[in-house]
């Protein structure tokens, strides 16, 4: 009979650490489910505010048509990519993030050759759109790494002991990280010629 108890009591310790395994790995993979929804809503929101820049622009100068097509180019290839975060890979990820770097490096050849019309930098509308791109900007930064921070959680659950044992049964994976591009680390160079 005491042997029976045992068993039975074992059995149920096992369960209930089944069990709260597998509701921690659900509940981190919430979070990243929720923080990548505010990764892609950051980039929406740069997305929706380059038609308003390239209008504000070409409205007040005669600029150079190559510039404003890459910009909007750029910003059609990166609505086209979405990624499903419960099924987010390394591959997937770095296409994602190439085509949001060709919009940033649109935007920062936008901006340069902005320094050439005086009348433009001088102008209200585009000041204003030019602070909050800045502002788009670094919330797309922290929002990157509010993902990377909730993806390390999330990580260190399905890697950890005892949780390991839940993540393998239920099929819970690791999630990838944001990293830097390739140059990144090199400080971009500026030329107004």
């Amino acid at each position: 009979m005491k042997k029976w108890l045992l068993i039975i009591l074992i059995a149920v310790i096992a369960g209930f650490t089944l069990m709260s395994s597998y509701n921690g790995l659900v509940k981190a993979e919430e979070e990243i489910d929720s923080v990548w929804a505010n990764v892609e809503s950051q980039y929406q929101r740069r997305a929706d505010m380059i038609p308003n820049l390239v209008n504000t622009v070409k409205g007040q100068a005669n600029f150079e048509k190559e510039t404003l097509t890459s910009v909007i180019e750029a910003r059609a290839r990166a609505t086209q990519v979405k990624i499903d975060p419960s099924n987010m890979t390394e591959e997937n990820l770095a296409q994602f993030q190439q085509n949001q770097d060709s919009v940033g490096s649109a935007l920062s050849r936008l901006l340069v050759s902005v320094e050439k019309y005086p009348e433009l930098k001088a102008h209200e509308g585009f000041m204003n759109l030019q602070a909050q791109l800045e502002g788009t900007e670094n919330r797309i930064n922290k929002a990157r790494n509010d993902f990377n921070a909730a993806a390390k959680v999330y990580n260190q659950k399905v890697r950890q002991f005892p949780t390991k044992f839940a993540a393998m049964i239920f099929g819970f994976k690791d999630k990838p990280y944001f990293k830097s591009t390739a140059g990144a680390e090199n400080a971009p160079t500026v030329n107004f010629n």
